[in-house]
């Protein structure tokens, strides 16, 4: 499992993240949620450790993760989805999802599941990635960071800006993901009806802070509406 204790984090002489505390167990789809500019981005950046943990534990499978580098949390089973999707535009479609699987020694072809989870990829093998619209790049981003078999999936927003008919597919995936019960997800999200079909529990992040916390069931329109309007 994933746990969080008071985490302190930020940018430059700034905190952002002010004792940040959470949990995500095995096989959960946890979601986290807030206005703009409440953290959400800066925590998935500070588990991933591209920031620097100030302060607090960050713990996967009992292993403390704080002092690692990225690329040693992505060999320790952590796969990343970040906002914006980054993937390489100059690369085509095969080269960027290859690129999954530098974190899996010896492993040089492109798992099948993976691929039958997002079929129109493997249309657009020779393409470029920039070529691709926000929404095939979103499912490229995402099947790459799977194709290392991750036991943790961090997806920071991963249906901002997309057509609604992809938004679907993304969240069929999550589904197909949560229901095999083997990788964990922590799921950085706006909409609340795609939070309540696919989350166990959920984080409502304010002011660099865990606000709100509960399943789906115990938190009700109005306590999410108080956190989440501008």
């Amino acid at each position: 499992m994933l746990s969080l204790q008071r985490i302190e984090s930020g940018y430059g002489e700034s905190n952002v993240l002010r004792g940040v505390s959470l949990d995500v167990e095995p096989g959960q789809v946890v979601c986290l949620m807030g206005r703009n500019g409440v953290g959400k981005t800066t925590l998935m950046k500070t588990l991933m450790g591209l920031l620097k943990t100030r302060k607090g534990s960050i713990q996967w499978k009992g292993q403390e993760l704080s002092t690692h580098d990225p690329a040693k949390r992505a060999r320790s089973g952590i796969g990343y989805v970040p906002q914006g999707r980054e993937i390489f535009p100059q690369l085509t479609v095969k080269e960027n999802l290859l690129l999954g699987l530098e974190t899996t020694a010896g492993v040089k072809a492109f798992p099948e599941d993976v691929l039958a989870m997002f079929p129109v990829l493997a249309t657009m093998y020779g393409r470029q990635g920039g070529d691709l619209s926000g929404g095939q790049q979103q499912q490229l981003a995402f099947a790459r960071a799977l194709a290392s078999r991750p036991g943790l999936l961090l997806l920071d927003e991963p249906t901002e800006g997309i057509q609604p008919s992809i938004v679907e597919d993304i969240r069929q995936v999550i589904l197909q993901i949560k229901a095999k019960g083997e990788i964990s997800i922590l799921l950085v999200e706006q909409s609340i009806d795609f939070v309540r079909g696919a989350a166990d529990y959920i984080y409502v992040m304010d002011k660099g802070a865990i606000a709100l916390q509960g399943t789906p069931r115990e938190l009700d329109m109005s306590q999410f509406e108080h956190h989440l309007s501008v």
